[in-house]
């Protein structure tokens, strides 16, 4: 390379003698390479060599100024942006789905699939007993998953006795009494059976499977096996021999000496609140139970509360289904809940949250206070509309307008207090701001600081409700 002189002696142009070259800007190390597809960081420098640079000179007159590259902030600060941004978004991407992979694996819940089961390489030890989840896998209150045995069909005709004996039925399926290894009353269980056919009926029960078999919790019904094996599924669930909560409240065989005591109607009430905690806040998936009511709550032999039917329970937040202005058919068999315990606003916008089952259990609250049906079908009334004006008053609710509420077979066996902070949780579960409702979590407290005994179990007048 060479200096020559120029017209203006100030001035002095770069002549090269070599073939021109592209120079090393001061992040190159060397010359300007493709980068490799893998590597963010190279493809950043190759972009950045490309950048237009400042005008040293000319080779000679009249012929076109060369441009050398180098570092220009201006273009570089907004690809440093990007490219920060989408690293950024791929550790939290990474992050995430090991965070969920781990919460998952330490629930102790292991569901076991398809190709495990047909070699019985699932349950304790990996034995052929079909059965699905951990041996002890956190069998304490609270923990999650549960171990439930895959029966053969063949094995569910023999135990219900061909299905022989119905102790209740659905709007798609019927529960038989059977029998587990003997005939010994320990030995009983009972087996919900699917009604029909069809691929919306086959995905519910799939998804009815899924989520029990993620369940354990003293207040929620405990599954024993289930059978897969036709079209028409079947769940084993242990037996609850005292019938269910709206038959003890609204039964016609109800005389006097078996009306529900005020203390065992505080108990369930706080029982059930513990069940519908733990599916909100305390599995590692959260459950929308989707259909909170009286009879899907089963009282064992000491009246203790056992709550049943996750044919409607969706798993996450929230879930979006049909919108009640829908024309389709069909709306009617995706929508969630019962009559007289529906919330409003899940009926205006199709959502189905947490907040629903806080609305329905309201209306059980409600139910255990008044004696009255949620939805009286004969009149077409429902409890809620008669509760309006109640429901939307201000303030603390009074002594005598609380006892006028109460169930008047109780002959005025109850606590006033207790009554007006029963009333108190049914008006805030209930508002029609949904987002003003407590969480099942806030219900429990106001419990222990309004009614300390709710926790404790009722003495021996249980007894006396047997039928």
């Amino acid at each position: 390379m060479a200096l020559s002189a120029v017209d203006d002696p100030t001035e002095v142009a770069v002549v090269e003698r070599d073939p021109p070259l592209l120079r090393r800007g001061p992040f190159l190390s060397g010359c300007c390479r493709s980068p490799s597809p893998t590597s963010s960081a190279a493809i950043f420098f190759f972009l950045l060599s490309l950048q237009p640079a400042a005008i040293y000179g000319t080779d000679a007159p009249g012929t076109p100024a060369r441009k050398e590259a180098h570092f220009d902030p201006r273009v570089a600060a907004p690809l440093i942006a990007v490219f920060s941004l989408l690293g950024l978004g791929l550790a939290m991407g990474v992050l995430t789905l090991l965070h969920l992979w781990l919460r998952r694996g330490s629930n102790g819940a292991v569901v076991a699939g398809a190709e495990d089961q047909e070699r019985g390489d699932v349950g304790n030890g990996g034995g052929p007993n079909g059965v699905v989840g951990k041996s002890g896998a956190n069998k304490s209150e609270g923990g999650d998953g549960c171990c439930a045995k895959k029966y053969r069909w063949e094995e569910v005709q023999g135990m219900t006795m061909e299905f022989s004996r119905a102790i209740g039925s659905g709007g798609f399926s019927t529960v038989y009494l059977a029998t587990l290894d003997g005939s010994s009353e320990c030995g009983l269980a009972a087996v919900k059976v699917q009604c029909g056919f069809g691929e919306r009926l086959s995905l519910a029960f799939k998804q009815e499977l899924e989520i029990l078999l993620r369940l354990r919790h003293e207040n929620i019904v405990k599954l024993l096996g289930y059978c897969d094996d036709r079209d028409a599924g079947a769940l084993v669930f242990e037996y609850v021999p005292s019938g269910n909560l709206q038959e003890k409240l609204h039964g016609n065989h109800l005389r006097r000496a078996t009306v529900l005591p005020w203390s065992h109607r505080v108990s369930i009430a706080f029982q059930l609140a513990q069940a519908i905690e733990y599916l909100h806040e305390k599995c590692a998936l959260q459950i929308v139970h989707g259909d909170v009511k009286s009879s899907n709550v089963l009282l064992d032999e000491d009246l203790n509360c056992k709550l049943c039917d996750f044919g409607s329970a969706k798993m996450g937040f929230s879930s979006l289904v049909l919108p009640p202005s829908s024309s389709s058919p069909r709306w009617k068999q995706i929508m969630m809940g019962s009559p007289g315990y529906t919330d409003p606003h899940y009926l205006r916008t199709g959502i189905a949250s947490k907040k629903n089952d806080i609305y329905s259990y309201g209306v059980v609250v409600l139910e255990l206070v008044t004696g009255m049906e949620a939805f009286c079908e004969e009149r077409g009334l429902m409890l809620t509309s008669i509760a309006a004006s109640l429901l939307g008053e201000e303030g603390e609710i009074g002594a005598g307008r609380a006892a006028e509420m109460v169930d008047p077979r109780l002959s005025g066996k109850f606590e006033i207090e207790e009554v007006k902070a029963m009333v108190d949780v049914a008006r805030l579960c209930m508002q029609q701001t949904h987002t003003l409702r407590p969480s099942a979590t806030h219900v429990l407290e106001f419990f222990r600081e309004r009614i300390p005994s709710a926790a404790s179990k009722p003495g021996p007048e249980k007894k006396c409700l047997r039928t």
